[in-house]
């Protein structure tokens, strides 16, 4: 599980002009945040219709990734050092923006997930893991199926169109302040673990070698701190919580009573 926070190396990188597709939200505002804070320009490509609360200084872009080529014509005649898509599900939404970044940007970085493993038994999983066979390119639904192949095509075309000029990044679940999903605010506010049982559905996700990614400048966050920056963020928020309350409590219930069980024994 990562939290999403950006490495203080982005500092030592001198001042870049970046362009995040995406960036209003969760992962995406913590890279613009950090990017800014570093003294890095910053644009973002977004269709508009999310909630922005970024910083003035940075650029607004308006396009849709789902019109294709189409979306694209902000991009036009524009030139970046770096490219950082958190917002490709599919590959007619990747090809487009490659494709018309191939020539204006110096590095595109994709940020997708470990999911283009699939659910490995072999422990724990490494970048020399196979990945699934790539969805086809017509392939647009994304869902539990489809997700892991989608995101191993998308990753195929980055590949295609930048070669080394491209870094794939490979996280397991994300979590942190705006997370809109509220995959982690309801056990931060009730104290739930965020598991899944050994050898489980997809249980081999939650075993995964960070060695490379350490080694390239990864800053490993405490799940305290994780913990503790989603408990003040949700403070005063209208959340819905993953469980109903008479389901928590049975849950509660149920672990407080196993647990004395287990002191018994």
């Amino acid at each position: 599980m990562e939290n999403a926070r950006c490495s203080p190396r982005i500092r030592d990188a001198g001042r870049m002009r970046v362009l995040i597709l995406s960036g209003t939200q969760f992962v995406g505002r913590q890279i613009v945040e950090t990017l800014l804070s570093a003294g890095h320009m910053v644009s973002i490509l977004t269709r508009g219709l999310s909630l922005d609360e970024l910083p003035i200084q940075v650029e607004r872009l308006r396009g849709d990734r789902d019109k294709g080529a189409l979306g694209m014509q902000a991009l036009a005649g524009r030139v970046w050092d770096v490219c950082v898509d958190v917002s490709g599900y599919t590959p007619r939404q990747v090809r487009p923006s490659a494709e018309r970044l191939r020539k204006s940007m110096k590095r595109y970085v994709f940020v997708r997930a470990v999911s283009v493993y699939g659910d490995p038994t072999q422990r724990p999983v490494r970048e020399t893991h196979p990945r699934m066979p790539p969805a086809s390119d017509n392939v647009t639904e994304v869902n539990g199926e489809t997700y892991g192949t989608l995101k191993v095509a998308c990753e195929d075309i980055v590949q295609e169109i930048f070669a080394d000029r491209c870094t794939l990044l490979r996280p397991q679940i994300v979590v942190g302040p705006h997370d809109p999903r509220g995959r982690y605010s309801h056990m931060t506010e009730f104290v739930l673990p965020l598991f899944r049982p050994e050898y489980g559905p997809r249980s081999g996700l939650m075993d995964v070698s960070n060695q490379r990614a350490v080694a390239a400048g990864l800053t490993l966050t405490d799940p305290a701190v994780t913990a503790r920056d989603m408990r003040a963020w949700i403070l005063g928020r209208d959340l819905t919580p993953a469980l109903l309350p008479e389901k928590e409590v049975e849950l509660i219930r149920i672990a407080r009573q196993a647990g004395r069980s287990n002191i018994l024994t």
